[in-house]
């Protein structure tokens, strides 16, 4: 016989159902769960896509700063050799050259004789004029007898006033005579004892333009009548022109160096001792002398030489690589990175052009942010990304950029991304 269940009790199917709705119910749940869980994420991905994509959109330079010149800067110019000291030597008599002592060559010493000139009128006419200066002393000492005699007769009135006056100008005339017959016994053995030619100073004869029995005249005639040519080779006179753009560095005792391009190797010390202090008006250039010690005597006068002068750089100069400028139709310009990340046209003015480097006179500082290879599409105000780089333009020591004024690293990360 079937039992019938309780008043209080539970039908025994409807415990199955209940716990399958149950099961719908929690699975549902778990799915909306699951569903706002993935589209959290999603939305999570889409803020960082567009975060990412966002910040690729802001490119990265690579950034410098301007190196400073160096303090010193080698010029090389063309040069001509000269002798310290270099004098013609010329006859001061007639005659005939009798010997020379001295070839080309020759180092000599002050004082040496380098050559005699045999001079027979200048001889005959010291005879002659010796001879009239016997006479007139003769012709002296006889109105000087007269003169004292009359001045004893006036005493006596033996002779008048105008008589030894007289006597007394014939004196005066006959000793002026004598006067003018020594000099001019002088000057002709003056001119004898310029028979020697001697050297005015220590040196080398570089040219001989006369051999025995030449015929000479007195002065300076010219080529034809040059004898010698001495000269003192050291030290060496160097003559260069300086351009006039380097004028102002140029100063006495400036170092400076000589190379000869048959002595290859081997360089000449010596200093700037003077200029002309005044730009030639042809030229644009400054006419500069060194001196260069010359001991061995290996530098030749009339030489050329290539002069390497030290010339210190002067202003407020930086040195830029060409390729952290841009070319623009308004002119030259280069990219400056400011504290905001902001790119800033910079325009510049530049002095001398050195082929992978270009020099900067107004227009930067030490501390700006250049961008190196700046993209031909960069625009002002343009925010970006910076990586430091060496300049390679700096010194090895200072190859690693400074950091700004403010202590801060540059703005950006050091790598992109």
């Amino acid at each position: 016989m079937n039992e019938r269940p309780s008043a209080g009790g539970s039908s025994p199917d409807r415990g199955p159902a209940r716990r399958i709705f149950l099961g719908f119910a929690a699975t549902a749940v778990a799915l909306v769960v699951v569903g706002a869980l993935l589209m959290l994420q999603r939305r999570s991905q889409f803020r960082a896509l567009a975060k990412d994509t966002e910040a690729e959109a802001i490119p990265t330079v690579a950034v410098i700063h301007p190196a400073p010149p160096i303090e010193t800067e080698e010029l090389v110019l063309p040069g001509t050799l000269q002798a310290f000291v270099e004098s013609p030597i010329y006859a001061r008599t007639n005659g005939y050259l009798k010997r020379w002592h001295h070839d080309i060559g020759s180092r000599v010493r002050q004082g040496e004789v380098l050559a005699e000139i045999d001079t027979p009128e200048v001889d005959q006419q010291l005879l002659a004029a010796k001879a009239d200066l016997v006479t007139a002393e003769a012709n002296e000492k006889l109105a000087r007898i007269t003169e004292g005699r009359y001045r004893e007769l006036l005493k006596t009135d033996s002779v008048s006033r105008q008589e030894v006056d007289n006597a007394a100008g014939d004196l005066a005339a006959k000793s002026a005579v004598v006067r003018s017959l020594e000099a001019n016994v002088r000057r002709l053995e003056e001119l004898k004892s310029f028979q020697r030619i001697y050297s005015p100073f220590s040196g080398v004869i570089t040219r001989r333009n006369v051999d025995i029995g030449t015929l000479v005249n007195a002065g300076n005639g010219g080529t034809s009548q040059l004898l010698f040519v001495l000269a003192q080779t050291d030290p060496m006179r160097v003559y260069v022109n300086v351009p006039e753009a380097f004028a102002p560095s140029i100063r006495p005792d400036l170092l400076a160096s000589i190379a000869l391009t048959q002595l290859p190797g081997r360089t000449f010390e010596g200093r700037v001792v003077r200029t002309a202090e005044a730009i030639d008006p042809t030229t644009h250039a400054l006419l500069t002398e060194v001196d260069v010690p010359n001991p061995s005597g290996l530098l030749l006068p009339g030489g050329y030489a290539q002069v390497h002068l030290k010339v210190p750089v002067g202003g407020d100069r930086l040195l830029v690589p060409v390729n952290a400028l841009l070319f623009r139709s308004e002119g030259l310009r280069a990219a400056v990175v400011d504290e905001n990340r902001r790119v800033r046209l910079q325009p510049l003015a530049i002095g001398r052009d050195y082929g992978t480097s270009l020099e900067v006179l107004t227009g930067l500082a030490r501390t700006d942010w250049l961008v190196l290879n700046p993209p031909d599409g960069l625009e002002a105000g343009q925010e970006v990304r910076v990586r430091e780089v060496s300049n390679p333009l700096a010194p090895a020591p200072d190859r690693q950029p400074p950091n700004p004024p403010d202590g801060r690293r540059p703005p950006g990360p050091k790598t992109p991304g």
